[in-house]
């Protein structure tokens, strides 16, 4: 069975506090887990070294024996030194998608009757 190193929720609503923890692909986000090896405040200043605490030596035990971290997790072991992580670059998600040209589409074509009418206007009374 796979096993995948991610953050379980934790903390009040709109309180959150994560745990970072070891457990099977199966297993629900905040339910199961392995083992617990680490923790993760974000409600804390990004500089506060209390933000992010990771057992080093088991967080490479479980790296060593094929666990696969989540991309936050991976982030973090990334900034620890532990992983070497590329950054994803996805161009295509900052493009306008179809139904914002159609309504851009829509505004300039209306703009553009709005002109003519204007120009017909002061054609009419010059």
């Amino acid at each position: 069975m796979s096993v995948k190193i991610r953050l379980a929720r934790g903390g009040a609503k709109k309180r959150p506090y994560y745990y970072v923890v070891v457990a099977h692909t199966t297993s629900p986000r905040d339910g199961r887990y392995i083992e617990q090896v680490g923790t993760f405040n974000p409600m804390l200043k990004k500089d506060d070294e209390n933000r992010v605490k990771l057992d080093l030596e088991r967080c490479k035990h479980w790296l060593s024996v094929g666990a696969q971290p989540s991309d936050r997790v991976a982030r973090f072991l990334d900034a620890a030194g532990l992983l070497k992580r590329t950054p994803s670059n996805n161009p295509e998600k900052a493009k306008p998608k179809k139904k914002r040209l159609e309504r851009e589409a829509a505004q300039a074509e209306k703009a553009a009757k709005a002109a003519e009418a204007a120009a017909a206007a002061a054609a009419e009374q010059a």
